[in-house]
């Protein structure tokens, strides 16, 4: 398997170095002309803003700077197309100063999933204390298993911001044992809201924000419909997210792309194949070359094949219950997606990236960008060393992300907002006759059962885990 996996990667170098090499050679004489140093930024290309307008929308664009200072990097040549930039970020190392500490976490029924926390390196201390008042950020990675260099970049520059990353491993993705034949659906977020109430057990003074990575957007986005208002988080925010899943998987990829996904997805199953036997039809599965025949052969089936055991579910009738904008309406909390026009993972921007619901949902915000491949927004970071760094070839410590910094902002900014908004409701309620020392004492007591509303879970925590059997390590 490790074999095919580079005879891939090859195959992807050769099609693309010579466009390229032919991109690198034509910035070159352009920064010449211009009279730019080698390695230096291109000019800054002001993302497009769609959102429907809101007091909200206009406080983001006054307090998010990130949101109009957009500056791709240009000069190496794995950088030349959209497709190397996207494959660098997702297959590429990363030698940052984060390492993560693994909760398995043993669920209703008896099925695990893994909570990795993000500490930094020099940490001696293995566990964040349950007394912290630092905001939690969830991060929801892709779908096919893989801990790509994004999330890592992305939980290294959280926790310089203050936050505790915490990635959310689905059932046998990333080394996650598999203790049950049951597997996760695209788009049911059951298991991420077992997750989410144990991450508000552990860290119960601190806020919880959300971020999902490319087809990761579609369990979070399942799970903020489903749970509207009960949700537990602050804000959310998607990185070149998939929309239209059911036909993202029925039109495909392009053609290397795909088969390079789907031989690392069936090679994370194969750990499982006896077991997933019991179940499905294995040799179907494993034959499959196409994202769509693998989804199939794990979940529902067609009308030219026997359904797997215990599974009645056809094609459309299973994206009727995984698509994850079916429920977009019941969404309560701001949700930004930041993507880009040449990303080769979505597709085509106009049918892809569904315009009407920024226009019309005033919880959803849209930053688009001319370039920035599939989660690959990098930057040159400001540093006195910067253009020799950038004539050097770089490294990661010279380059940020521009994504990570802007849903930061966008957080911060979406937070500060509703407080301000929640003290000028209070003030005027006082002003309408509520003023003074005993009156001030009855506004706070009323505040709790009816000025604000209280999120309700809709299960007892202690009821629904039993610690004694849970799995730690």
């Amino acid at each position: 398997m490790l074999e095919w996996l580079i005879v891939v990667s090859i195959v992807i170098l050769v099609v693309f170095l010579w466009p390229g090499a032919c991109f690198c050679r034509t910035g070159q004489m352009m920064n010449a002309l211009l009279g730019k140093k080698p390695g230096s930024d291109v000019t800054p290309d002001p993302p497009a803003y769609v959102c429907k307008p809101s007091a909200l929308a206009n406080y983001l664009v006054k307090h998010c700077r990130s949101f109009t200072d957009y500056c791709p990097r240009a000069g190496w040549t794995c950088r030349a197309s959209a497709v190397l930039r996207s494959v660098r970020e997702a297959c590429g190392p990363y030698g940052g100063a984060v390492q993560f500490v693994r909760d398995h976490l043993q669920l209703s029924d008896e099925g695990l999933v893994a909570l990795d926390w993000a500490v930094p390196s020099y940490q001696r201390r293995r566990r964040t204390s349950s007394h912290s008042h630092s905001p939690v950020l969830l991060v929801v990675p892709n779908s096919f298993g893989r801990i790509t260099r994004n999330v890592k970049k992305l939980c290294e520059t959280a926790l310089l911001h203050g936050y505790l990353p915490v990635v959310f491993n689905r059932r046998g993705h990333n080394g996650t044992p598999l203790t049950s034949v049951k597997l996760q659906q695209f788009g049911d977020p059951s298991d991420l809201r077992e997750a989410v109430r144990y991450i508000r057990y552990r860290q119960p003074a601190g806020r919880v924000y959300a971020v999902s990575e490319s087809t990761g957007a579609g369990l979070l986005l399942s799970y903020l419909g489903e749970c509207g208002s009960s949700s537990y988080v602050t804000a959310a925010a998607c990185l070149s997210p998939v929309f239209r899943c059911q036909s993202w998987f029925e039109k495909g990829l392009w053609g290397p792309l795909q088969w390079g996904i789907a031989l690392y997805q069936k090679t994370g199953l194969s750990r499982y194949r006896s077991a997933l036997g019991q179940t499905i039809q294995t040799e179907r599965l494993f034959s499959s070359s196409s994202l769509r025949g693998i989804e199939e052969a794990l979940f529902c089936h067609n009308s030219t094949t026997a359904p797997p055991t215990g599974s009645g579910l056809s094609w459309d009738a299973y994206w009727e219950h995984n698509e994850p904008l079916r429920d977009v309406d019941e969404v309560a909390i701001p949700v930004l997606s930041v993507c880009a026009k040449d990303d080769p993972v979505r597709g085509d921007a106009k049918s892809t990236i569904p315009l009407e619901l920024f226009e019309s949902n005033p919880h959803f915000f849209l930053l688009l960008t001319n370039r920035g491949g599939h989660c690959s927004f990098a930057t040159a970071s400001h540093s006195a060393h910067g253009d020799a760094a950038a004539s050097n070839g770089g490294t990661d410590r010279q380059e940020s992300n521009w994504s990570h910094k802007t849903v930061l902002e966008f957080f911060r900014a979406s937070t500060d907002f509703f407080a301000a908004e929640e003290r000028s409701k209070q003030l005027a309620a006082r002003r309408r006759g509520l003023g003074g020392v005993s009156s001030g004492r009855a506004f706070r007591d009323r505040s709790i059962s009816t000025c604000k509303r209280v999120l309700a879970c809709s299960h007892n925590i202690h009821a629904f885990y039993n610690w004694q059997r849970s799995y730690t390590r």
